[in-house]
């Protein structure tokens, strides 16, 4: 399972990794079900993300999805011209519609269970009686039928989209007039609105009266895919790779949110609550909190915050609390909820434009220490003051605080400092290690960890009671095991995206190639968290224990 988060008013909590699968997909509560390229549908938690079942029966990719209104039917259409019916209590086909010629693109059950609508390459919409099996009507389009959809308030009224067109029809094959010109459609979950998309131009209708509720532009890219929030709020837009999330209920409709985080054209999306947005492109299923803004009120002014997210400098692993925090560039620090993958909460700090930037989080006190040159700061939301610490004799290359937050590591060009967060004064030192320059420098309470260009091997040092001389570790490799987890991932060492055991050489992680560019990692033994410049942060589960 791997958890995938970013900043902003659009937070990312899971994304969902599967092998295989089309762009079919749709949701009824809990529950999503997605198309694979094989034939097969698995069924998915919402909530979890966890694989539940595999439905088993078509022979070609599924190209369609669509829940009956109360989630106990599933219609699925396919490249293998069929159209099935299954039971979502059994896993079992209730029918089988056989009579398209080509590829089914679309398919739709009406609110009464009566009616499935399908839309087909072989450009005809065929109506599907759902008690006896049979094609009860055909329509005839010029071009493929990519879209077909009930209306929620009429069993009798659906839509379909062919060829930049969009028609409306009731059941006996009669055309409702108006027609649209459009690339995609989207009924409200009430039925009281429709969303229509005109190339890069958007129009909100009332059902009834037709009235235009909302009109804007959206972009210059061709919009595919449109839907509601349930709340009738928000209406979000896809085009290419990149998503748009407009409020419509205002006077004056206005962009919330533009997310690219898909690598390939996005195949649909939905909501599966007010809040909540799920989408999916080539492989992968992204899980969205939408419209929530992460900052605290009452640590910031909203007037000088941007949710813009900047890169991340260094990356927090307090997995014992179930957190681990982000501190960004911008001085911004995200604390993220491990098991969710949700930020719990933003704060900002003075640390904008400074580097080598660390943040953990103590009894509710959040510390954070940077520096520029060789000047050191640090700053906690107790006191609210911005304090310097003894300088160091060198430049600073990372900075880590202790799990206690009783002492600040730095590593240096050629040692490893300590201070004492209460006195900001020097209490230890390691000399002559000469740290490669992307070196991590990891702790574990008052041991810490670097690797040595001297030796190439990784080494370890217990600093004890503050004060003392710095005990070296013998066999850092079993004592500290999960210290060595980290190389590998850094641009500079251009090597293959993955994480790499340093003791080892050996690479136990293979990362997705537009993952490879991390700013910062930290691993614990089962949780491995990777910060990058784009603001994303990645958490995901990764057991591996060193030879």
């Amino acid at each position: 399972m791997v958890k995938e988060v970013s900043a902003g008013w659009g937070t990312c909590f899971r994304a969902v990794s599967l092998d295989d699968c089309s762009d079919a997909f749709t949701y009824w509560k809990d529950t999503i079900a997605v198309g694979l390229n094989s034939g097969c549908i698995i069924i998915l938690n919402t909530i979890t993300g966890t694989q539940m079942t595999t439905l088993s029966g078509h022979t070609d990719i599924v190209k369609s999805l669509a829940f009956s209104p109360d989630g106990t039917l599933l219609v699925s259409g396919s490249s293998d011209k069929v159209v099935k019916l299954w039971d979502m209590q059994t896993g079992g086909v209730v029918k089988t519609f056989q009579g398209h010629d080509y590829a089914v693109y679309s398919v739709y059950i009406s609110a009464d269970h009566t009616t499935i609508a399908s839309g087909s390459r072989d450009r005809t919409i065929h109506l599907w009686d759902v008690l006896t099996g049979e094609c009860s009507h055909i329509i005839k389009q010029k071009e493929s039928v990519n879209y077909v959809c009930f209306s929620p308030l009429d069993p009798k009224h659906f839509v379909s989209v062919s060829g930049g067109q969009i028609w409306q029809w009731d059941t006996s094959c009669q055309q409702i007039t108006p027609e649209y010109s459009g690339t995609s459609l989207a009924f409200s979950l009430d039925g009281t609105q429709f969303v229509v998309c005109k190339q890069s131009g958007v129009e909100v209708q009332n059902s009834g009266s037709k009235e235009i509720v909302a009109k804007f532009h959206v972009t210059n890219e061709r919009i595919e895919h449109c839907c509601f929030s349930p709340d009738n709020r928000i209406v979000v837009l896809a085009a290419g790779d990149t998503i748009y999330v407009w409020e419509i209920t205002s006077s004056d409709p206005h962009l919330l949110q533009t997310i690219i985080s898909h690598t390939v054209e996005i195949g649909s999306l939905k909501f599966s609550s007010p809040s909540f947005l799920i989408s999916i492109s080539e492989n992968l299923v992204k899980f969205w909190q939408i419209g929530t803004s992460p900052i605290n009120p009452a640590l910031n002014d909203p007037k000088h915050i941007s949710l813009a997210s900047a890169p991340i400098e260094s990356i927090t692993l307090q997995a014992k609390d179930g957190i681990a925090i982000s501190s960004h560039l911008d001085g911004m620090v995200r604390i993220w909820d491990i098991p969710t993958g949700l930020c719990r909460i933003s704060f900002r700090t003075p640390a904008k434009d400074y580097y080598c930037i660390n943040t953990c989080l103590i009894d509710g006190r959040l510390i954070s220490v940077w520096c520029t040159g060789e000047k050191l700061y640090i700053w906690d939301t107790e006191k609210g003051e911005l304090r310097t610490l003894q300088e160091p004799e060198e430049d600073i290359m990372d900075l880590r605080i202790s799990g206690d937050g009783s002492t600040v590591f730095g590593l240096c060009w050629t040692s490893i400092c300590a201070w004492s967060i209460q006195t900001g004064e020097i209490v230890g030192v390691v000399m002559e290690i000469m740290p490669p320059p992307d070196a991590p420098l990891v702790i574990d309470g008052l041991k810490v960890w670097s690797q040595s260009s001297l030796s190439g091997k990784v080494m370890g040092w217990d600093f004890g009671t503050l004060g003392s001389s710095p005990a070296e570790l013998s066999n850092t490799s079993r004592n500290g095991p999960h210290l060595d987890f980290i190389g590998g991932i850094r641009p500079e060492r251009q090597l293959i995206p993955g994480v790499q055991d340093t003791a080892t050489g050996k690479v136990v992680f293979k990362l997705p190639e537009r993952l490879a560019n991390c700013s910062d990692a930290q691993w614990d033994g089962q949780y491995l968290v990777v910060g990058y410049d784009s603001g994303e942060v990645l958490i995901l589960e990764c057991n591996y224990v060193p030879c």
